[in-house]
């Protein structure tokens, strides 16, 4: 079980290393060169450097939110349901 923890674990930091070396990039260094360069072809429009982890953002919030209310509503229902048996 550890070692395909650790290979799960290597695999998913070798996918956060190309991402950020792909945003990198992106960001960083494609704006300087001019828009004919075929670089250029493989990245998307730059506007989408923004809008992409803004989305990701609202998106984790939101769902972190979500979470975070249905565990205060179980425990609500939870503590609902003590009570009840407590007065009866």
């Amino acid at each position: 079980m550890a070692a395909s923890d650790r290979l799960l674990g290597g695999l998913l930091l070798l996918i956060a290393g190309l991402v950020f070396a792909y945003y990198t990039i992106w960001t960083f260094i494609v704006p300087f060169f001019p828009s004919s360069s075929p670089l250029q072809q493989i990245f998307p429009d730059r506007v989408w450097a923004i809008r992409l982890p803004a989305l990701i953002l609202v998106l984790g919030l939101a769902g972190v939110g979500s979470f975070v209310g249905l565990v205060m509503q179980k425990e609500a229902r939870k503590r609902a349901e003590k009570e009840a048996r407590r007065n009866n």
